[in-house]
């Protein structure tokens, strides 16, 4: 029986080892499929993560931005592979026409003979340090998007935690329950992390085992780590792959840094900044808005010329804008915050949530308060409703009266009321500038 065990062992060793030799070809199939997949879903992963900002959805935006930064891992490391392994590709095909190097038939100085041999070396060591790299960065691509996931879990986790606790009118039991969990979270993510980075230096001390072993033992579900360990022992067990771990970290903060740089052409003009008096944003006029990544920014009128003897703005809704209709009109505050996830499957009745919560036009008449439009000085009424734009941004519409106004240039202000300790004001949303020239 374990003569047939040994003989099944031997014969799938022996075709690791032959996959092991023709895995180039499959590296370079799944890189160039995955490289164009790549490309053509970034625009919709961008979009996305626009989307989820503008609708304050935290979760929606960890998920995104999860994506978006395992593009950009998957991305670097997979040009970085088909690039070496042309590069190997084109080393072998030169090693059938050239052989191994001849530095006698260089005939350089001894000095760079001697340099040359040491630090040069063979061409068979050049050919197969290259298939180590290309392999080695193969394999980590996949390794550091399961990194990326466990961060993310982590990071939903906690974020899932805090907001449950940090309810208004939070009960004891949640209190009890969430504070000890997060602190729990938060110390384990940093053991986690220091074991990480010093390469596993809390496994191999015998005084940190006794605390540390029960956080891995947990972090290891959390994390979903026991699905990629025995890689990540693999490639530590030697010495080029520690060395590659620890410039891992380095080396992506750093092309991320060099990815986010721009190029400056003013020391004053900044064509990024939000609408001012001096300053018309494209993100505040409909009409420019058509791009698949343009949405409107804080808020928007039709155009930069208004020939219309009315005055369409709208005005985006945030969480924040209902933050502070409750705390100005605390009676319009339901017994239940409804915001956040909801499951089309109902237990139970929703008809005390349903009583506590005032009719639709009650919140509209908070909000009329709550806001304050201008043109130039003049202050017009604030008939807000709810409304959608063309990009399906949630918010208020009102159409503003034009017909006394002056031809020419005009700004209008848009202030929400708004509070800092005890003190109430209106603070300045948005200014668009505009002009105006009626038929």
């Amino acid at each position: 029986m374990n003569n047939n065990k040994n003989q099944q062992n031997e014969k799938f060793k022996k075709w690791l080892d032959i996959l092991q030799q023709e895995s180039w070809q499959l590296e370079l199939i799944i890189s160039g499929f995955a490289i164009y997949g790549l490309f053509m879903v970034i625009d919709p992963i961008r979009v996305s993560i626009l989307k989820a900002q503008i609708d304050d959805n935290m979760y929606s935006g960890l998920f995104w931005a999860g994506l978006y930064v395992s593009w950009f891992i998957l991305t670097v490391n997979l040009l970085a592979h088909v690039v070496l392994r042309g590069l190997w590709i084109g080393a072998i095909g030169l090693r059938y026409v050239s052989g191994e190097i001849d530095y006698d038939a260089l005939n350089y100085n001894i000095k760079f003979l001697n340099h040359l041999k040491k630090r040069v070396g063979s061409f068979d060591d050049y050919v197969a340090k290259l298939e180590k790299y290309c392999s080695v960065i193969f394999s980590i691509t996949f390794l550091l998007i399961f990194y990326m996931l466990g961060v993310l879990l982590i990071i939903f986790l906690m974020s899932s935690l805090e907001s449950w606790v940090g309810e208004p009118e939070v009960s004891n039991y949640k209190a009890w329950i969430g504070v000890p969990l997060i602190i729990l979270i938060v110390l384990g993510s940093l053991l986690t992390f220091i074991d990480f980075i010093s390469q596993g230096w809390l496994k191999r001390k015998k005084w940190t085992t006794f605390f540390y072993y029960p956080i891995y033992w947990l972090f290891k579900y959390l994390t979903l780590s026991f699905l990629y360990r025995p890689m990540v022992y693999n490639l530590l067990d030697t010495k080029f792959g520690k060395r590659l771990s620890l410039i891992m970290v380095p080396l992506y903060i750093g092309i991320s840094i060099l990815a986010g740089m721009s190029f400056r052409t003013s020391n004053y003009l900044d064509f990024g900044s939000r609408s001012t008096a001096e300053v018309a944003n494209v993100k505040n006029y409909e009409e420019f808005i058509e791009d698949e990544m343009d949405y409107v920014n804080l808020a928007s009128i039709p155009s930069k010329v208004i020939t219309d003897p009315f005055l369409q703005v709208f005005i985006m809704y945030g969480s924040a804008v209902e933050d502070d209709v409750f705390y100005f009109y605390e009676e319009l505050k339901p017994n239940e915050d409804m915001r956040g996830f909801e499951s089309p499957i109902k237990f139970g009745s929703n008809s005390d949530w349903r009583s506590s919560k005032k009719p639709l036009k009650d919140y509209l008449e908070a909000l009329q308060q709550m806001y304050r439009i201008r043109i130039d000085s003049i202050s017009f009424p604030t008939e807000l409703v709810l409304t959608e734009n063309k990009k399906n941004q949630k918010g208020y519409e009102t159409f503003l009266d034009m017909k006394d106004m002056a031809r020419g240039r005009h700004l209008l202000e848009v202030a929400r009321k708004t509070h800092l300790a005890d003190s109430v004001y209106f603070r300045k949303i948005v200014q668009i500038p505009f002009w105006y020239y009626p038929d």
